[in-house]
């Protein structure tokens, strides 16, 4: 009888063993791979109304405001034409909302400006100036947040959350010595000068100047610094005349190369001015206090399509402006069709994204790092996002203004500097010893 009353108790603990394992064990057995996996998290997307929202860190009231208005003005004619429907620059029935913010070109300002839109946009439109722009780097990083800088920065293509578009400034300035020796015809002609913005942008084009200027063999007689929004340029210009400085590169904002240029008139002193980028607003075609004549040794270095260029594309730019831009008092402005350009690049890559089911901030970094020749309906030149640091391009072109026609004309075309192709030479294989010379004739 003991044995059995053992032997019941025993049976009891391996069966209630054999319930505990079951319990612990899961209902069903899923396959991992069936497993249904989590949405990725959406930022600054409503796949309700089928919405994107961008964000726009501008400068309307800082010394660069010139630029920043117009540039503006690019993406919210970009936002009308696509909210219109029919453009087939996103899927149909996809709309874009901006929210703009304006940091009046001050970093902290931009830095604070970022903090307050960056939780409700998927990317950053806009970012505009390059001092503005870097110290935002490592937050775009943090926060997986795409900037697009209004910036020809170097800086930019080292970090792939602001991709840029078009050729650094260091290239320009490269390209700029090329043309003083080319248009001078040598540089034993030549006397280099250069007036650059105490900032990285300025920083970038002095760098290039200096290092193109030393391969090509042009003697440097003058580097003078000056600051945005800075009045008086008389110190300036008067020791770029005293050290008699024959071809002058502009590394600055154009709100500085209208005063010196007009100082330079006054006091007599006919350099050949070489404006990078950022130096010229279209509104100096028909400017009260600056006649043509001030502009008569000055072109213009860059690399992007002027207005009304010749270009497949620009058509379809043009009648966009003319819908959504000059009804509302846009005036033209070639700034605001960059800003445009720039636009169509950053929603080529939210199509992508759209189209492959996955428009999170993770998704569309995919999307953007997938472009390859994309050239804005052929405005530009094909653009390739697929290397990184992001891989720009290197060649720029040197424009004269015509004032009759309020357009430009090319007078050196599109080359990359002959100190980039020199420094990617391989070098000369070296003289053999005269004792390994004679050994080998000797066998």
């Amino acid at each position: 009888m003991k044995l059995a009353r053992n032997l019941f108790v025993s049976l009891l603990m391996v069966a209630a063993l054999g319930a505990c394992k079951k319990a612990d064990a899961p209902a069903t057995e899923t396959k991992k791979d069936d497993a249904a996996k989590p949405a990725a998290a959406l930022r600054g997307v409503d796949m309700a109304t089928k919405t994107i929202t961008i964000g726009a860190l501008n400068d309307e009231s800082g010394p660069a405001a010139v630029i920043g208005k117009p540039f503006a003005v690019g993406k919210r004619i970009l936002a009308e034409q696509v909210n219109a429907g029919g453009s087939g620059i996103l899927p149909e029935g996809w709309k874009v909302k901006l929210v703009e913010k304006d940091h009046g070109y001050n970093p902290a300002k931009a830095k604070d400006a970022y903090n307050e839109i960056k939780g409700d946009v998927l990317f950053i439109g806009t970012s505009f100036g390059t001092p503005n722009t870097l110290p935002l780097q490592p937050f775009l990083a943090q926060d997986k947040m795409m900037a697009f800088p209004a910036s020809l920065s170097s800086a930019m293509a080292g970090s792939e959350w602001t991709p840029p578009i078009g050729t650094p400034y260091k290239h320009e300035a490269m390209r700029a010595v090329d043309y003083m020796v080319e248009s001078a015809g040598g540089a034993d002609k030549v006397k280099a000068a250069i007036v650059y913005d105490q900032t990285d942008f300025g920083k970038d084009g002095i760098e290039g100047f200096k290092a193109a200027a030393e391969a090509a063999g042009v003697t440097v007689v003058s580097e003078q610094a000056v600051t945005p929004g800075q009045k008086d340029f008389t110190a300036v210009v008067g020791a770029l005349k005293q050290a008699g400085a024959t071809h002058v590169v502009l590394t600055v904002l154009a709100s500085s190369t209208g005063p010196i240029l007009g100082t330079a008139a006054k006091m007599q002193y006919p350099a050949n001015w070489i404006g990078q980028t950022p130096s010229w607003i279209d509104p100096f075609f028909a400017h009260p206090q600056l006649p043509p004549p001030v502009f008569g040794g000055f072109v213009w270095v860059n690399s992007v399509p002027f207005w009304g260029e010749q270009l497949p594309g620009m058509d379809v730019f043009l009648k966009a402006f003319e819908t959504y831009g000059a009804s509302k008092g846009a005036r033209p402005d070639f700034y605001t069709m960059v800003s445009y350009i720039q636009g169509t690049i950053a929603l080529q890559a939210a199509k992508a994204a759209i189209e492959g089911n996955d428009i999170s901030p993770d998704g569309y970094a995919k999307a953007l790092r997938s472009i390859k020749d994309f050239n804005a309906g052929g405005m530009i030149k094909p653009v390739d996002l697929t290397k990184f640091p992001y891989e720009t391009s290197t060649a720029a072109r040197i424009l004269k203004p015509d004032f009759e026609k309020k357009s430009w004309t090319v007078i050196s075309d599109y080359a990359a500097p002959t100190a980039l192709a020199a420094a990617a030479a391989p070098a000369a294989p070296a003289a053999a010893e005269p004792a390994a010379a004679e050994e080998k004739a000797a066998e």
